[in-house]
């Protein structure tokens, strides 16, 4: 299959981008998205010609480090699945990609479809952490969890912070990404000594970092790759409140 890419080029933060068009022959259906993404480069860089930087890591789903915006949809098509795991057979054979970073405030581009997500991270240091010395691994019963709270403080701990939440919220707001990490602790006994002031500093920060508010569209959980659900930020605005009047 023929595919035509039109990838959004910027040289660096500080410097204006726009689209650039890019045909791509012999695209296997079997491809990822960022294999096809390799192929496009190695021939840009046979004939000389600048690559188009992206991030990817592990590109089995679970990093996070690969998103992007392809055909107005983070990820592209398809639900519960990241770039890397996006695969060619879903576009049709002489398509125009539309390809895209992040768009948000606080997601910066660095270069091409490169953007900045360290306001994550400093959410991430704001707030989520526990002070309990759990010292060395005990055994799985020792302390007893509800098997339903166990259950959705691991389904808030598959968030892995790729930012597609972010970028489909019409308001780039980054409720279910916080909310996610709020909720995972805040259903643990470990999480109950910081459970006030992790909530209280991760709002603030998320709101310092330039993130906008809750649409409440319910855009971030039909496109987060984990499908987190909606609940969490619920549970985040029941823990800010109790923070609050305590």
């Amino acid at each position: 299959m023929n595919v035509i890419l039109k990838i959004w080029r910027q040289p660096s933060k500080d410097t204006p981008g726009g689209f650039e068009t890019y045909p791509v022959a012999d695209v296997s259906p079997d491809m990822s998205f960022l294999e096809m993404l390799d192929v496009l480069n190695e021939t840009l860089t046979q004939s000389g010609k600048e690559p188009i930087a992206f991030e990817s890591d592990c590109r089995e789903g679970i990093c996070g480090t690969c998103g992007l915006f392809i055909n107005g949809r983070a990820h592209g098509p398809g639900l519960g699945i990241t770039t890397c795991e996006l695969r060619m057979r879903r576009f049709k054979s002489g398509e125009t990609i539309v390809v895209e970073p992040w768009r948000a405030k606080a997601f910066p581009v660095l270069k091409d479809l490169i953007v900045d997500r360290s306001s994550f991270d400093r959410i991430i240091q704001s707030g989520g952490y526990v002070s309990v010395n759990t010292g060395n691994a005990l055994d799985g019963n020792t302390l007893p969890i509800a098997k339903t709270k166990a259950d959705e403080a691991f389904d808030a701990a598959t968030c892995i912070g790729c930012g597609a939440c972010v970028a489909t919220c019409k308001n780039a707001s980054a409720m279910l990404f916080t909310a996610a990490k709020v909720s995972q602790l805040a259903l643990l006994p470990q999480g109950e000594v910081e459970a006030q002031d992790r909530v209280i500093n991760m709002v603030k920060t998320m709101e310092l970092e330039g993130f906008g508010h809750c649409s409440n569209t319910g855009a971030c959980e039909i496109e987060c790759p984990k499908q987190i659900s909606l609940t969490h930020i619920a549970r985040l605005h029941r823990e800010y409140l109790k923070a609050t009047f305590k």
